[in-house]
This record gives structure tokens, sequence and C-alpha cells, in this order.
């Protein structure tokens, strides 16, 4: 008897379904599966490790954006093709085709022509662009296509869209401020401009803060924790690096590295200037001005000078990142700016060698990284 009672009772709790119900079931897709629910859901550290690629990728294209620089390769390829202008000349024709161009830009006729540049010479400095071009092309594609991914199976997390589309429009900007920079120096000058390079490096570096920031926020909502803010010090700390990166740009532009001289532990070299402290040679003629953003003498001189103000900035945001136990970002901030100092004076008293100057080039990038790692770690003890 007790059997049959629990039997009714559960009748009346789960009435039987009907054939018609079940089969209708039956036909239903079920979304009820483990892997059905978890790509329905937000994925911020799959996002961040995405965003660690992407990061690591631009300060491999910020690498040989400086070789090619500093191979004078920027305007070997003058023409702009996205598609098809992934492959490189294929056969005898193509190459010629492509010197031809190249001989008819300001840089040629003026510079490499007379020194009597082959198109053996040339196939070097094309390398470097192409190269550089195929990563920015690679980037692209690895920031958009995972984006659309995980925007489509609804893994990006509430707040995050618009600032991972902004990161994307940061990379298209790039990839168009990259051709108004080659264009002019194929049409205007032996070289590009120093302030559209200026300005291609900076808008690559603003990027690339954007991403640490945005993955290390995301690692943060994987925790379960607060997203960061930026704070009063180290928005003040930032804005004192920007200074100093947008006269490293200049330097490079207007390749202002070997003004000095060069030669190992000369003093006239560093931390003098020509044997003084204050270089000689400096043009006013066009006002102050002008001097402080063209002239070589001076933008190596405050580039020099200003970075020991990067320098203090840096310690106290150090110091601060250790009061607060944040030994890892504090390291790393530490680290990148020793590392950059000690490479910039070495750039300077080899005459600008091409290694180190590109090693230079690397760890300024490493150092925007770290900072904006340091950053983050100040704001999220705020928040």
């Amino acid at each position: 008897m007790g059997i049959r009672r629990v039997r009714a009772a559960l009748r009346l709790l789960w009435p039987p379904r009907s054939r018609t119900e079940l089969r209708m079931a039956s036909l239903q897709p079920s979304f009820t599966t483990r892997a059905d629910r978890a790509a329905a859901l937000p994925a911020p550290l799959a996002l961040a490790r995405w965003l660690l690629i992407v990061a690591l990728m631009i300060v491999a294209i910020v690498t040989v954006g400086g070789i090619t620089r500093l191979t004078e390769s920027g305007v070997s390829i003058t023409e702009w093709k996205p598609v098809s202008g992934i492959l490189p000349p294929l056969n005898a024709a193509q190459w010629q085709d492509e010197f031809d161009k190249y001989r008819q830009t300001p840089q040629f006729i003026l510079v490499n022509g007379p020194a009597g540049m082959t198109l053996a010479t040339y196939k070097v400095i094309f390398f470097w662009e192409w190269v550089h071009r195929l990563l920015a092309r690679t980037i692209g594609i690895a920031f958009a296509l995972p984006l659309a991914w995980f925007w489509l199976r609804g893994q990006i997390p509430a707040g995050f869209k618009l600032r991972l589309v902004a990161l994307l429009a940061l990379g298209g900007l790039q990839g168009a401020v990259g051709w108004w920079m080659v264009q002019s120096g194929i049409v205007h000058d032996v070289k590009v401009s120093h302030f559209r390079l200026a300005a291609h490096l900076l808008v690559a570096l603003t990027t690339l803060a954007g991403i640490v920031w945005t993955m290390l926020d995301l690692r943060a909502v994987a925790r379960g924790e607060r997203t960061s803010r930026l704070t009063p010090f180290a928005a003040l700390t930032l804005a004192v690096l920007v200074v100093q990166l947008f006269f490293g740009a200049l330097v490079a532009g207007l390749r202002a590295g070997t003004v000095a001289g060069g030669g190992w532990l000369d003093g006239n070299v560093w931390p003098l200037m020509q044997g003084r402290l204050f270089p000689a040679g400096i043009d006013w003629s066009l006002g102050v001005g002008h001097a402080l953003v063209a002239d070589p003498y001076l933008v190596h001189f405050l580039h020099r000078w200003w970075a020991w103000l990067v320098v203090i900035v840096l310690v106290l945001m150090g110091r601060r990142l250790r009061a607060l136990r944040q030994r890892p970002a504090s390291v790393a901030l530490h680290s990148a700016f020793g590392a950059q100092i000690l490479l910039g004076i070495a750039t300077v008293m080899s005459g600008v060698a091409i290694p180190l100057a590109v090693l230079h080039q690397l760890i300024g990038a490493l150092l925007v990284a770290a900072t904006a790692w340091s950053a983050h770690a100040l704001g999220r003890h705020r928040s």
C-alpha cells in the first residue's frame, strides 16, 4: 500500500506527458549541454590571452619598424596594395618594375642613386618594408577575426565591446598614418616627415598601451574583481612618457642621434654634446617653436635630458607599487626603464649602431607596456 501511495503522489506532482508532447520535445534542439552553456557565457580569460598575443605582435612590428627606419627602407615600396601587395616580386621582371618605381623617388635620385645602389641592394631594403607591411596585415587579421568570433558567440563581457572596437579603429588608423608617412618620402623629400613618423609611432604605442590595459581588466573580470581606473598620478606619468616618446621619434626622423658624434667612453659625446652641456649649432632663425621640434641638435638635447625626468617619475611610480605590494609590476617597470637608459647612452656613443638602436626601440615598446601595467595596478587598488 505504501508504494502505491508514493506513486500516486508522484503522478500529482509530475503528470505523465502525452505521446504528442514527448514527440515534440524530442524535435526541439537542446541548449542545456555544458558546451552550449559555456559558449553563451563571457570568456574574459580567453579574450585576455588573445590580447596578449596581439600585444606581442605590436611589440614585434615596432621593432621591425625601427629596422625599417634605420636601414632607410621605408619608401622602398612606392605603392599601397592591401591584397596583391602581400606577395613580393616573384620574378626578374617584377623586381625590375619595383626597382624602376623606386628610382623615381627623391631618396634614390639624390642619395642612393649617386651612391651606386644596385637591384641586389634594393632587394635588402625592400625586404624590411615588405615584412613590416606583412606584419601590419597579420595584426589586423589577428585582431579583427577573433573579435568577430567572440562577439558572435556572446563571449565579450559587458562594457568591453565599445573598447575593443575602439582598439580595432586605432589599428586601422595606424595603417592609414603609416601610408601617409610613406607618401611624404615618395614625393617631397629624401626621407619621410619626422612629424608623420612621430604620429605613426605614437599611434602604435597608444594602441599597445590600450591593449595591455584592456587585457589586465579582462583578467580582473575573470577573477571576479573590478576593472581599473586611471589615477591622476598615473595620468601624469603617462603624459611625461609620451613627451619622451615624441622627442625620441623626432630624433629618429631627423637622424639626430649622430649629432653628438660617437666614441665609447668619450665624455664629449656623453654626458656632453660636442664637449658642451648645451650643444652649439642650433638654428634659431625660424623661431624657438620651430627649433624645438625640427632642429636636430636641440631635439637630441631635449630627448637626452627629458629622459631623466621620466626616470624620476617612474621611480616614484615604482615606490607606490611596492607600497601596494605590486612587486611584479614594479620589477618590470624598473627593469624596462633601466635598460632603456643604458641602451640610449650606448646608442649615442656607438654613433647609432643599428643593433643597439633597434634594441632601444624594442625596450621602448616594452617600457610602454610596463608603464601601462603599473598604471593599471595603481588604479585597480584605488578602485
